[in-house]
């Protein structure tokens, strides 16, 4: 068997086999061969066919015209020993239970759905005793159209009823990736499904207008889920189709809670060798699902070897595929005295499969500094109310984009300044430059870079309220920087601006603002740096801060770093995100109303450039914030506030009302929210996924704000989501207030079909 060896920044493959006519439990012996093989598990029927033959009897046994035969229930004896093989041991937890693929929760007849319901609340509770955590369901016996819509919810009760049975497994409802004939498995054999008696067997029971549908999974999906309210221990198998849907139908289930991906035999092709392999798009699809933060596991079906024989019939797939590199080159194709050509590989398509777990595509610098933190919420900093710790300031100093774009502002910035020959406001008209919030001082280091590198004359002060980071700026000051930045303790709001004394030469000597102001003057700062923009662009309160600064800012010629933010928004399908929201919410009432700062991983675009793109969203400017503002005017010296009491911040109030047409149906979890900012003229910074990489490649110093819904949104096909986002205040602090809507057109007139809740982050605000 070939090293399984992969690199440490990719997933590991945890690969599974499953038999579709398997009716015994698994044995020890059987596990053993299949391990020793390369697989790490296997999926084993829970009850065997003497149970099967048991509910078969069971309900035969009713006699035409009898009152049961107009019942609507009947009760299926318990389980014994002789009708499953299974016992609690620790092999199952290399095991994976199967549900009866014969029954038929979504059943007409009322009969046959009871005695569905409880053959598998009694497989699940026996399972559950016996240790399994994971088990698989079949999906709805049903196409997923607007005619069997009655029966997708029969089914879907089914399934949250027995999710209080086992408390302890996860069930993965097994379906096809889309509805299409070609998708359709061969009837089970001793199915229920035919069983339903004739008085509720409708026109549309088993024949309908049948219409390939490539949402039409999804939305049975979403009911069922829907049902089960976002039940953590609720997920999705997928069986791949041998002819892949387009990208955006691959992306909303690349959002969705997905445990099992199942390759069978059917999407094998043959290369030139006669080698099984996987068509270019099936193994694009692979490397994009293992991306996931909890990678799925791959699931072999029906691909042969262990309990039969294993011979180039069986295993070869279709010839003719187009070529594809031979993972096992000669070793695994050995001339037979025939001339025709035997594997050897007693399981060739694990060894392909482990082969691409070998060489997947390397990970980008994003992904790699993201590692850990995706799909993870996290609550919006509050700087101004709370001091960083170091940890924080260290991670977002190891994104090295954001300060080299920094850097490269500063010094046009300075460029431009002795270009147009003003004078500074400091010392011998040097420029005046003050980085507000300089933190550990990475800004510091930079504009100190750019002046040398540009030659300017400066006049370096760093002003930190945080008292802990001081202490380090200081240390900073003396070993690195020499002594050439005055460091000041206080908040930006608050500072007077550079210290004027009598006594010019003693100037040096202080580093605080201590002096009785009948000797002391202000300057003023000819260039403010500032590092105060959050996921949002606004939500750190930077319009705030750079307001209260804006006093020591030079009238006639200062320069603000950045000069310029906007706010960006877009609707996203994010159902795990959605459910960890649900989940907070139970602890946390404030949960479903918080903005929090996520790295978005496992999300769909709902509104995109069109139908068949996947990854251009459409994505709408809420607002923008200039700096300095031209609202405050000029304000004279020593007129900056410390306190919110002490302003009017109405100015900062913002409202946008934005239209996003959705070519496809989906659900809307809630708001992608992103900023562009300008540094300074052709500088700029984006966190926009379409045009991050334009304006700063690899740049991962910010993550996405998400805007939750408390409940999803529905909306059809060809129908417009409109947002309404609020950025209120009372002066005191500042918080988001946001509403979707939907909208289509139907015979001719704009409809609207729904609207969410007014959602609130007030009681989480930002206090100024």
């Amino acid at each position: 068997m070939e090293s399984r060896a992969v690199p440490d920044d990719q997933p590991i493959f945890y690969i599974g086999q499953h038999k579709t006519g398997r009716t015994s439990s698994v044995s020890v012996s059987l596990l053993q061969k299949t391990q020793a093989l390369g697989y790490d598990f296997m999926t084993t029927p829970i009850t065997n066919p003497h149970f099967h033959s048991r509910v078969l009897s069971l309900l035969s046994s009713i006699p035409p015209g009898s009152p049961e035969s107009h019942g609507y229930s009947l009760a299926v004896p318990p389980l014994t020993s002789v009708d499953s093989a299974l016992l609690p041991g620790d092999n199952n937890s290399q095991t994976i239970g199967v549900c009866s693929p014969w029954i038929d929760l979504s059943s007409p007849d009322p009969l046959v759905a009871s005695v569905s319901r409880q053959v598998l609340n009694m497989e699940i509770a026996y399972a559950s005793f016996c240790g399994f955590s994971n088990v698989i369901v079949a999906g709805p016996e049903v196409h997923y159209d607007a005619a069997h819509a009655d029966r997708l919810v029969q089914y879907a009760r089914a399934i949250k009823d027995v999710l209080n049975t086992g408390m302890y497994i996860s069930l993965c409802i097994h379906l096809p990736m889309i509805d299409h004939p070609e998708n359709d498995l061969e009837e089970v054999n001793g199915s229920l499904v035919p069983l339903a008696r004739e008085d509720y067997v409708g026109p549309l029971a088993f024949e309908s207008t049948r219409r390939d549908s490539l949402l039409g999974t999804w939305d049975a999906w979403h009911t069922i889920r829907s049902v089960c309210t976002y039940s953590p221990r609720l997920y999705v198998g997928l069986r791949l189709p041998r002819h892949l849907p387009p990208m955006p139908i691959q992306k909303r289930w690349f959002a969705e809670p997905l445990r099992l991906l199942t390759f069978p035999s059917s999407i094998f092709l043959a290369n030139q060798g006669g080698y099984p392999v996987l068509s270019k798009a099936h193994q694009s699809l692979l490397f994009l699902y293992m991306k996931l933060r909890f990678p799925p596991w791959i699931v072999m079906a029906d691909i042969g070897g262990l309990e039969e024989t294993n011979d180039a019939a069986s295993n070869a797939a279709v010839v003719g595929a187009p070529n594809s590199p031979t993972p096992a080159e000669s070793a695994a194709l050995q001339p037979a005295p025939t001339g025709k050509k035997v594997f050897r590989d007693p399981a060739p398509h694990l060894t392909y499969v482990r082969h691409l777990q070998r060489n997947q595509p390397p990970r980008s610098h994003l992904e790699l500094f993201s590692a850990g933190y995706q799909e993870y919420l996290q609550a919006p900093l509050q700087p101004l109310t709370e001091n960083l710790e170091s940890v924080t300031y260290e991670v977002f100093e190891k994104d090295p984009v954001k300060y080299e774009w920094y850097e490269r502002a500063i010094a046009e910035a300075l460029a431009s300044w002795i270009k147009n020959d003003h004078l500074g406001s400091g010392l011998d008209s040097r420029i005046v430059v003050a980085v507000a919030g300089a933190g550990r001082g990475p800004l510091v280091r930079r504009a100190l870079q750019a002046a040398t590198a540009t030659g300017a004359r400066v006049e370096m002060w760093a002003v930190e309220k945080n008292p802990n980071a001081y202490v380090l700026l200081q240390r900073h000051n003396r070993e690195e920087w020499n002594g050439s930045v005055t460091v000041v303790n206080s908040d930006m709001r608050s500072w007077k601006g550079p210290r004027r004394t009598a006594d010019e030469a003693d100037l040096a000597a202080h580093d605080d603002q201590s002096r009785a102001n009948d000797t002391i003057s202000f300057g003023k700062v000819d260039i403010l740096i500032s590092e105060l923009l959050g996921s949002f662009g606004d939500n750190e309160l930077s319009p705030e801060c750079l307001d209260g600064a804006q006093h020591v800012l030079n009238p006639r010629h200062g320069i603000s770093i950045p000069c310029d933010y906007t706010a960006h928004l877009t609707p996203i399908g994010a159902p795990r995100l959605h459910a960890d929201v649900k989940a907070r919410s139970e602890t946390d009432p404030t949960a479903p109303e918080t903005p929090y700062v996520v790295m978005l991983h496992a999300y769909t675009n709902l509104s995109t450039a069109s139908a068949s793109s996947a990854y251009e969203p459409i994505l709408r400017e809420a607002w923008c914030f200039s700096h300095p503002s031209r609202s405050l005017g000029s304000v004279e010296q020593g007129e900056g506030h410390g306190s919110s009491s002490e302003v009017n911040n109405q100015h900062n109030a913002r409202f946008t009302r934005l239209q996003f047409p959705c070519a496809l149906r989906g659900a809307c979890d809630g708001l992608a929210g992103y900023f562009e900012t300008t540094l300074w003229t052709g500088v700029e910074l984006s966190t926009r996924p379409d045009r991050m990489q334009e304006k700063s490649p690899d740049m991962a110093s910010w993550f996405p704000m998400f805007f939750p819904l408390k409940t999803p949104l529905y909306f059809p096909d060809d129908s417009t989501l409109e947002v309404n986002m609020w950025r209120q205040t009372d002066n005191k602090k500042v918080w988001y207030e946001w509403l979707v809507e939907v909208f289509a057109n139907q015979a001719g007139k704009r409809v609207r079909l729904g609207c969410s809740e007014l959602h609130s982050s007030r009681k989480g605000a930002c206090h100024m």
